[in-house]
């Protein structure tokens, strides 16, 4: 990459000087919008115009308060720093909605100085935190299913050793009753249940008390691309096509090779699940640049799994439960599936989020620490 040096005042004009500035500005990774005395922009880099929505010309020449009308918040800094000359800043409670989503914001609002003390206007400087609350909130999801794992084991264990008894109980009883007895239909309902019950129960321990991450080198294509195999022929006779985009570059990953089978499996299935009779599955793979971990104290990059579905979607209603114990859409779902997936992708230090367009389809996204 050229290394461009700051032009010789003494030898260039001053247009030489504006381009070198110019430069610096557009190169700065948060965003930066200049406002004068009357509240017009004058300045705005292409981080700005990703952060916002607006492209620059679009933001040039325009009045502040007009482009920006639905953020209060936003306008109340820029007023206050123009009219009191004071540096403001926010991380907590900006929003912008001009790209058709709210998009959380780490705001700063230094006052435009003159040499001679004058203010003339505003620098905003803009920082999308959109990743960073997905973190925190990851974060948190994880405390609470930890602290319910542990309610859920003390419950687990009460329950398992009388459950067993119901079942013996059962099953003595069926082999005392003829074959041609009307009984025998209810000792299968009792032993039946109580089988449903005890898979209900593994499930709640595997939450609560997982075994210990077995970490050695894993292919992330050579497991998916099986579970997809696997997947082909259950869903065989069904109108469901699946792709795969892998990127080839991704090495190996240090991970629990039967862990990330267990949560792969399940995603996939349950995207097949969704669709019906028929759709298009998608599996995607690539390394994400704006995610990094810290790893032994050092940064690591994350490889993004996205499973993708055409299917119906999921309410936005169901969006803020599916993360929750017992929470399930399915007649004959326990709702622990995803709860278990997010306890995997955590303890590999990772991340999970969903997003879905009822009637169009959802799209899950694991982030994975690229560690070799």
């Amino acid at each position: 990459m050229p290394i461009i040096q700051p032009p010789d005042m003494a030898n260039d004009t001053g247009r030489s000087l504006g381009d070198y500035y110019a430069i610096v500005i557009d190169s700065v990774g948060d965003g930066v919008i200049v406002v004068d005395r009357e509240g017009v922009i004058t300045l705005c880099n292409p981080a700005a115009e990703e952060i916002t929505g607006f492209s620059r010309r679009q933001a040039l020449g325009a009045v502040f308060e007009k482009l920006f009308s639905q953020e209060t918040t936003l306008l109340e800094m820029v007023i206050k720093t123009i009219r009191t000359g004071i540096t403001i800043s926010d991380h907590e409670n900006v929003v912008v909605r001009s790209t058709g989503k709210v998009k959380p914001v780490a705001v700063t609002c230094y006052p435009l100085m003159l040499a001679s003390g004058e203010n003339i206007g505003a620098i905003l400087t803009l920082k999308d935190i959109t990743y960073i609350r997905e973190l925190e909130a990851a974060v948190r999801q994880a405390d609470r299913l930890s602290t319910l794992g542990t309610l859920a084991a003390g419950l687990a264990h009460e329950v398992k050793n009388p459950l067993g008894g119901i079942k013996g109980a059962a099953q003595l009883l069926e082999r005392e009753l003829t074959r041609e007895s009307d009984l025998r239909e209810y000792t299968r309902v009792m032993i039946r249940e109580t089988e449903r019950i005890d898979h209900i129960i593994r499930e709640l321990l595997d939450l609560a008390s997982p075994r210990g991450l077995r970490l050695t080198p894993v292919n992330l294509h050579r497991v998916l691309g099986d579970i997809l195999l696997l997947q082909k022929q259950a869903a065989a006779g069904r109108d469901i096509s699946f792709s795969k985009q892998f990127d080839p570059s991704i090495p190996d990953i240090m991970a629990d090779e039967e862990m990330l089978t267990r949560l792969f499996l399940n995603l996939i299935r349950n995207a097949v699940d969704a669709m019906g009779e028929t759709g298009q599955l998608t599996v995607t793979s690539r390394v994400m640049s704006d995610y990094r971990m810290t790893q032994n104290e050092r940064q690591s990059r994350m490889v993004a799994v996205e499973v993708a579905d055409d299917g119906p979607g999921i309410p936005q209603k169901d969006l803020e439960n599916i993360w929750t114990p017992f929470f399930s859409t399915k007649s004959s779902g326990t709702g622990l599936g995803l709860t278990i997936c997010h306890k995997i992708v955590a303890e590999h230090r990772g991340m999970i989020k969903v997003e879905s367009d009822p009637g169009h389809g959802t799209k899950f996204t694991v982030l994975l620490p690229l560690v070799q």
